[in-house]
């Protein structure tokens, strides 16, 4: 018995000894130690700067910008990159961005090795996006963009010369100056601005470093000219169209004819039965409006319709005349280049050519030129229409978006400019998050939270 007892003792001492060893052995095997030399570089390359997307530990890196008449294989010939390489990165660059279209100013950044060859070749044609090339052994080529910060700005000014100038000195991109023109194309003279007018906007401003990229889109804006306001309030529904812009009783702002065929110019002639011509020196009737704007700015059409004539006359030098309907037609003279073809059919605001100063022309300018029923009138003098209002399912929503952005331009004091956070714009789409009857009383405490 004590015999069997012993027995006994001895196999249970033993599977606890073999099973000591298996989990001991086991632990090994799974959890392997790793080599210091691999542990040091795996940290390397988890604690390593991203620039790009990409690690820069272990390079050095190198930002240029093109020089004239410098290309591509220019650039890497010097970090020892060789000609059959660059012919294949060329090749598979074509559907990204073409080579080719690298342009002298622009910058561009090399991660070299210590020995000075290229690994990688980052091109920026503007801010935000960039181009790499990946020039080690599988060559490839992509496209990305930096992270863009987008926030809600506001700005105000009364105009003493310009409105450029005026959005420029009140901290404000001069670009809205060509977002506002198209806003109220149809409603505001922008080229008979005055002195004292004045302009309240809210809009989307892109950042990129912590540095403004230019102005986004508009999102509302209230302009005092002669006396009067114009409202103007973004709005999208959720049927997939394309906002537009409405007024406070959401009418569209939009109309049949554009007030100008230039987005932003200056008039520099009218309409007048009788003016003395510059080429001509004589006096005569001048029956169109002359805008005058650089060399090269797009021409675009004022309304839809069919391209009737584009050609080239003596007095009129390039030239493109524009069916509308069996009422109106226009006429744009002097241009520089024509953009379309006779037979061709446009649509309101399409490019159809360049500002130039082809034929009896002393500057650059385009002469605008309007029918009705046959007849030449004066362009500036026609009242149209305006579009369809907004569509009545949409108008409950549009009213609490609208009245939020009323008081957001409210609060906002003349030469004072005010940033929102980006979190801010989800109160234009504040309909989606809450009842209906949370939502206006939630948007104007967001709102007043974020001016604060």
């Amino acid at each position: 018995m004590t015999s069997r007892k012993n027995v006994l003792a001895l196999i249970v001492l033993g599977v606890i000894v073999l099973g000591a060893t298996f989990v001991s052995l086991s632990s090994f095997d799974t959890s392997p130690e790793q080599p210091q030399a691999i542990a040091e570089a795996t940290a390397e390359v988890e604690n390593s700067e991203l620039l790009y997307g990409l690690s820069i530990g272990g390079f050095d890196i190198e930002t240029e910008t093109v020089k004239r008449n410098e290309f591509l294989s220019d650039i890497l010939q010097r970090y020892q990159i060789d000609l059959p390489t660059i012919s294949t990165v060329a090749e598979k660059a074509k559907p990204v961005f073409d080579v080719r279209k690298i342009a002298a100013g622009q910058e561009y950044t090399v991660f070299k090795d210590k020995s000075g060859k290229a690994h990688y070749f980052v091109y920026q044609p503007n801010p935000i996006d960039y181009v790499v090339y990946d020039l080690r052994e599988e060559t490839s080529v992509y496209k990305a963009q930096k992270p863009v910060i987008t926030k809600i700005e506001t700005v105000a000014g009364t105009i003493q010369s310009s409105l450029y100038e005026t959005l420029e000195a009140n901290g404000a991109s001069p670009d809205l100056a060509v977002q506002l023109a198209e806003i109220y194309g149809w409603a505001v003279n922008f080229y008979r601005i005055n002195k004292g007018d004045w302009f309240k906007l809210m809009y989307e401003r892109r950042y990129v470093d912590g540095q403004p990229v230019g102005p986004g889109r508009i999102e509302s804006a209230v302009f005092g000219h002669n006396g009067k306001e114009y409202q103007a309030f973004y709005f999208e529904g959720d049927d997939g169209e394309r906002g537009a812009y409405y007024d406070e009783n959401g009418k569209s702002l939009r109309r049949t004819f554009l007030k100008a065929p230039l987005k932003y110019s200056r008039i520099s002639s009218r309409y007048t039965m009788r003016r003395f011509h510059p080429v001509q020196r004589r006096w005569k009737a001048h029956l169109g409006t002359d805008f005058a704007a650089p060399h090269g700015t797009p021409i675009v059409a004022t309304a839809a319709g069919v391209v009737t004539e584009s050609s080239y006359g003596s007095g009129n030098g390039n030239y493109v005349k524009i069916k509308h309907d069996n009422v109106y037609t226009t006429q744009y003279l002097h241009m520089s280049k024509r953009a379309v073809k006779r037979g061709q059919r446009v649509s309101q605001g399409q490019v159809i050519g360049y500002v130039g100063s082809t034929g009896l022309a002393t500057g650059p300018h385009v002469c605008y030129r309007f029918w009705k029923n046959g007849k030449q009138v004066d362009a500036l003098a026609q009242v149209f229409p305006p579009s369809e209002p907004i569509n009545e399912k949409y108008f409950a929503a549009f009213n609490r978006s609208m009245n939020a952005k009323r008081q957001v331009l409210a609060s906002v004091g003349f030469g004072k400019q005010s940033n929102l956070e980006v979190y801010g714009a989800l109160a234009f789409r504040i309909d989606q998050l809450f009842e209906p009857e949370e939502q206006d009383s939630r948007i104007l405490e967001g709102f007043s939270a974020l001016m604060l």
